[in-house]
């Protein structure tokens, strides 16, 4: 079958589950994304999309490694407001005052139209694919709230228009139906999470032809390990709330047939369950959805048809083998490690257990 895509993933978070990443070097956080990278393809990710954090330097290294790495799609740093989802300072830290300040290392924060240009500019200066922006409040930011709608309509007018004119898209955070519906209208095209999307909001999203991505993974992944990992309490505390909805916004999604999409974003140690994604929609979702999502529509979500998700002439040579059929049995997924046996990339065979 084709390779998969992730289209969330945070690869300079690899070194910890803390969004922030403050207090670690870069050097290290470019090792361990180099890593994380590594261990993802061989669990049959031949593409990954960043949402927010890789730039060009670790897009460098993997053009470099195709033959270990997956393939990328990186944003560079999301863009936030000041308070935003991508603004880890609490309610009692430092102010800043210059402007488009890094807020950590997978986002940068930015205020009015000017500056959001700015930043926009810049991510696409450096090779960005595509534009994240924090359009509302999130789990691991500590001064939001999830119902928080975040930067400005004509902020975000402003940042869609300016990737819409170099030939990309905007990719937004946001869970609740009035910050879907919103991003929507403003011309958002990949809506990230959408745990608490609702019918009003879906019949919006499938008219606009948008993308939905979810990420359920990292969710269960914080509520069955979080304590383990050192996840901050405000982190613990926010996620029941998006949580408890996520497997019926999937079936909210499917019912008014919007594109969905499949991401994990996973963060640190987390990341070894990226797999559970399948498992965890198989829930609610057949095999054969699940597999569409994670090859052919996410293909489409990155303007790649007939290149990823597919296997005919003309395309990328990403190519994974399993001992049995993952249509009928999606476990076999959920372990890669004892069900793929062979797995190429880009025509690299990066794993061969067929012939050992």
């Amino acid at each position: 079958m084709p390779g998969l895509i992730d289209a969330h993933v945070h690869l300079s978070s690899a070194a910890s589950v803390d969004l922030a990443n403050d207090n670690i070097s870069s050097d290290f956080t470019a090792i361990e994304s180099l890593q994380a990278a590594e261990e993802s393809l061989l669990r049959g990710f031949t593409t990954l999309r960043d949402a927010g954090g890789a730039g060009y330097g670790i897009a460098r290294a993997f053009e470099k490694r195709k033959a270990t790495t997956p393939r990328l799609f990186y944003s560079g740093k999301a863009l936030s407001a000041t308070g935003g989802h991508g603004d880890f300072r609490g309610t009692t830290e430092s102010k800043i005052c210059s402007c488009q300040v890094s807020g950590s290392n997978i986002s940068t924060i930015c205020d009015g139209v000017p500056e959001v240009l700015k930043a926009t500019r810049e991510q696409l200066r450096e090779g960005a694919t595509q534009i994240k922006i924090m359009a509302a409040g999130g789990i691991a930011s500590p001064a939001d709230k999830i119902t928080n709608l975040q930067f400005s309509d004509d902020e975000i007018l402003a940042i869609v228009d300016e990737a819409k004119r170099n030939g990309t898209y905007v990719m937004a955070h946001a869970y609740t139906p009035e910050a879907l519906i919103r991003c929507v209208k403003l011309g958002v095209r990949s809506l990230e999470h959408a745990n608490l999307l609702d019918e009003k909001a879906a019949k919006i999203i499938a008219a606009n032809n948008a993308f939905i991505v979810p990420t359920l993974a990292i969710y269960e992944a914080f509520y069955l390990h979080g304590k383990e990992f050192n996840t901050p309490d405000h982190v613990l505390e926010k996620l029941g709330g998006v949580r408890s909805n996520s497997l019926e916004a999937i079936k909210i999604a499917h019912d008014y047939s919007i594109n969905v999409g499949f991401g994990t974003d996973l963060l640190g140690g987390l990341m070894k369950y990226q797999n559970t994604e399948f498992k965890i929609r198989s829930q609610v979702e057949t095999p054969f959805q699940t597999l569409y999502s994670a090859t052919y529509k996410n293909a489409e979500l990155l303007n790649m048809v007939d290149k990823l998700g597919i296997i005919k002439s003309g395309a990328f040579a990403d190519i994974i083998v399993f001992e049995g059929n993952p249509l009928e049995d999606i476990d076999l997924l959920v372990n890669p490690n004892e069900s793929i046996k062979l797995i190429i990339k880009d025509g690299y065979i990066v794993s061969d257990k067929l012939t050992t």
